[in-house]
């Protein structure tokens, strides 16, 4: 839908971002031939391109604006900062009041064993620090042998080195020869796709008993943690069975073993309560937050760090030798302070938990009935399609993977609606804020794609 004349010049702006800008996740060649989308302005839940097309963000950026674009109260709280501090930084024996303003809030919301956080620009920056300071906590512990990490495959804990190589993006690997020394993955709890015949409280089961088993192989006595999200995201919206987390659980508290758990998108009233953990019942020791924490609007994260890993830390270690030019920015805390604000006052997580989460997940679920799905799934904000080729046969998958998935993603992109595609599936990850009737909208327009997907596919022989 066109609400506007064009104001910008998108030809102009296409061509000089081909020029001079280099995309994350991007193959150029291919984004320069079709010339990049240029987004210029948002509202609540809609952007608006160059064009002066409304769109509706259903990834919240990237899984990241809770409260909804365009909140001058965000606005306003970042000017007044940078009218009085405009940066300094936590280095040299010194803080600065949102520094310690925004430590406080985080130490009350997070789950109770957490009373200290560590502060940094990013998701990725978060798990770089926790790979450092788990191994760190060993060697103060008197355990040096302590240093191998589990992650999953599929897993996605950022980009930077340490973040890919906890990480189990096989693709992200094979790109600067990882991971490093001292990480392993194990199965991911991913039923629809990998379950085969077991049932889904069966699956769960099997997976987590893969991390007994690693944990045997390398011997407990050099694993020092195990590292997961609470649900996958960039893995394609993974949501364990019920059996998965408290056999998990039972798994790690019978050995001596950290629980890293990785909250980035997860945290901050994705799942309808303010942490993922809190979701499932899990009591982890470290805890990567970012993303939902500013709602993006100006990018900072954080590592929470229980009482039992600070304890070591503050009383036995000496200096940390690790920090970020940016670690609590002074503009950044302040806008997380404004986000946390908004979400308190306007009771955002309970709505998700009791009123938006339930209203759009019946109605997602639903879509699970189209014959290009194969299965709907959703907890509280977030979920996934899987498209499949022969409907109720999980065995059966498209051929070249990924390629249905892009196809559906650009189908929604053009009927107005951002969804995400992972392999041959639509993950969606909308505002926290979004209404009744946005989501209505947001429905019928992914209703229309899966129909616009499936004419595309059956004319060209790819489905029945």
């Amino acid at each position: 839908m066109t609400l506007t004349s064009n104001i910008y010049p998108t030809r102009a702006l296409q061509e000089a971002d081909a020029a001079h800008h280099l995309h994350p996740f991007s193959e150029h060649r291919t984004l320069n031939a079709e010339g990049s989308r240029v987004i210029v302005a948002a509202e609540g839940v809609w952007l608006t391109d160059s064009e002066g097309n409304r769109i509706m963000d259903g990834m919240a950026g990237l899984w990241c604006t809770q409260i909804g674009h365009g909140r001058q109260e965000v606005v306003e709280a970042v000017h007044r900062q940078m009218q009085e501090l405009d940066y300094y930084n936590l280095f040299f024996k010194t803080t600065h009041p949102p520094a310690v303003a925004l430590a406080e809030k985080l130490a009350q919301l997070t789950p109770a064993q957490f009373n200290h956080v560590f502060f940094v620009g990013s998701g990725s920056e978060a798990n770089d620090t926790v790979f450092r300071m788990v191994r760190y906590y060993w060697d103060l512990m008197g355990k040096p042998g302590k240093k191998h990490i589990i992650g999953r495959w599929n897993g996605y804990h950022g980009s930077t080195l340490a973040g890919t190589s906890l990480g189990g993006m096989k693709g992200m690997h094979e790109q600067g020869d990882l991971p490093v020394p001292g990480v392993s993955h194990i199965a991911q709890p991913y039923w629809y796709g990998e379950g085969g015949d077991m049932s889904p409280d069966e699956f769960g089961i099997w997976a987590a008993n893969q991390l007994a088993e690693e944990i045997d192989r390398i011997g407990e006595d050099k694993v020092a943690a195990f590292i997961a999200e609470p649900i996958q995201g960039a893995g394609g919206v993974i949501i364990p069975p019920d059996t998965y987390w408290p056999e998990v659980a039972r798994i790690l508290k019978e050995r001596d073993i950290l629980f890293v758990a990785d909250e980035v998108i997860t945290g901050f009233g994705r799942t309808g309560e303010w942490f993922g953990s809190t979701f499932f019942g899990l009591e982890p020791d470290l805890m990567p937050i970012a993303k939902g924490l500013s709602s993006g609007y100006l990018p900072i994260g954080g590592v929470m760090v229980s009482d039992k890993v600070a304890d070591v830390v503050i009383n036995k270690g000496g200096e940390f030798y690790h920090g970020y030019t940016y670690s609590g920015h002074p503009a950044c805390c302040a806008a997380a302070l404004a986000n946390l604000s908004i979400m308190e006052n306007e009771k955002i997580v309970d709505r998700v938990r009791d009123d938006i989460g339930p209203y759009l997940q019946k109605k997602w679920i639903a879509l699970g009935e189209h014959p290009l799905v194969g299965e709907a799934r959703m907890v509280g904000l977030v979920g996934a399609l899987e498209l499949a080729p022969s409907k109720g046969d999980r065995t059966k998958k498209f051929a070249n993977e990924g390629t249905v998935g892009t196809i559906a993603r650009d189908t929604s992109f053009s009927n107005g609606l951002v969804m995400r595609a992972v392999r041959d599936s639509l993950i969606l990850s909308p505002p926290l804020v979004l209404s009744h009737e946005e989501a209505d909208e947001l429905v019928r327009i992914a209703e229309k794609t899966l129909d616009d997907t499936y004419a595309i596919l059956k004319r060209d022989g790819k489905v029945g």
